[in-house]
Formats: structure tokens, C-alpha cells, sequence
């Protein structure tokens, strides 16, 4: 069936139609094209518009978070290397100094082992970072439970053990 003898039908029967009836028609065709046109291309861009200042307050937000891991990682870069006895003294010292005695820690190679028994988040967070500042160790391994105090799901420490990196001998 050729497309001309598909559309006498409706040619016919566009010709039967009023004046008023044609014009209803071109209404009705004419709203929903600018109803197509709307939800295809005019909505979505105003959405964007709408939500393009929120986007550029989150993104440079990340920028400047980026920028300032950036800024840390070269200064670490520049600290001179350590040596595995000043690492291993550094370790114990903040290990020591951060976490008392809720941590135990024993050097195997050139492995530093921490096990942990219900220390607090924050001393944790901040012998991690002292950690890494202070004897250039970071974590290879570890396998914590978090564990909350019975009545008091505000009351949360950590325990297990946590497998650091030293420098070779």
C-alpha cells in the first residue's frame, strides 16, 4: 500500500469537514506540537538553567577539596624520605601519643601490625593521618568491626587490626 493510498481516506474526510472543524483540527495539531516542543527541548534546558548555579556551587566546592588533597600529596612529596628506624620510632611514638592503650603494635619486615580494641573514631581518624605525616605509613590492610555501646548508639570505637607499610631497610 503506497503512502497517497493511505492518505485519500483522511483526504476525504479532511475535505467533508467544516471550516470550524478544520480550524479545531489545526488547534488540536498545533497544541500538541507545542506540547512536543516544550517536553523535548524548552524544558530540559530550563531545568538545566534552573539548577546550573547549585551545580557550580558543588563542583567548585570539589575543586577546592581536589586542590587541597593536591597541595597535601606534594607537600608530602617533598618531605625527605624516611629511614625504617625513624619510621618505626615515629609509628610507636604516635601510636603511643593518639591511640594509648587501645592499640598494640608489632613490626614484622617491613610491616607494622596495629591491633585495635575499642578505640574512638576521631583517635583513630587522627593517628591515621599522623601516621601518615609522621613515619610516611600508610594502611595496606585492615579488618575493623565497628561496635556501639549497648544503649548508647551514640558511643562507637573500633576494633581489629590494621597492617601498615614501612619504608625497606
Amino acid at each position: 500500500m503506497s503512502p497517497n493510498n493511505a492518505l485519500q481516506p483522511l483526504q476525504a474526510r479532511w475535505r467533508q469537514l467544516s471550516a470550524q472543524e478544520k480550524n479545531l483540527v489545526r488547534l488540536a495539531v498545533a497544541l500538541v506540537l507545542g506540547a512536543l516542543v516544550w517536553q523535548l527541548s524548552l524544558k530540559p534546558a530550563l531545568t538545566t538553567l534552573r539548577t546550573a548555579d547549585a551545580q557550580a556551587r558543588t563542583l567548585d566546592t570539589q575543586l577546592q577539596h581536589m586542590q587541597a588533597l593536591q597541595a597535601q600529596a606534594q607537600t608530602l612529596q617533598k618531605q625527605p624520605v624516611l629511614g625504617f628506624d625513624e619510621a618505626v620510632r615515629a609509628l610507636t611514638s604516635t601510636t603511643q601519643q593518639t591511640l594509648g592503650a587501645t592499640a598494640q603494635l608489632s613490626i614484622a619486615g617491613e610491616r607494622a601490625n596495629v591491633t585495635l580494641k575499642n578505640a574512638s573514631p576521631d583517635a583513630l581518624a587522627g593517628w591515621l593521618a599522623q601516621a601518615r605525616l609522621n613515619a610516611r605509613s600508610v594502611p595496606m590492610e585492615a579488618r575493623l568491626v565497628r561496635a556501639t555501646a549497648p544503649g548508647n548508639p551514640a558511643s562507637v570505637t573500633w576494633s581489629g587490626t590494621l597492617t601498615m607499610s614501612l619504608p625497606p631497610r
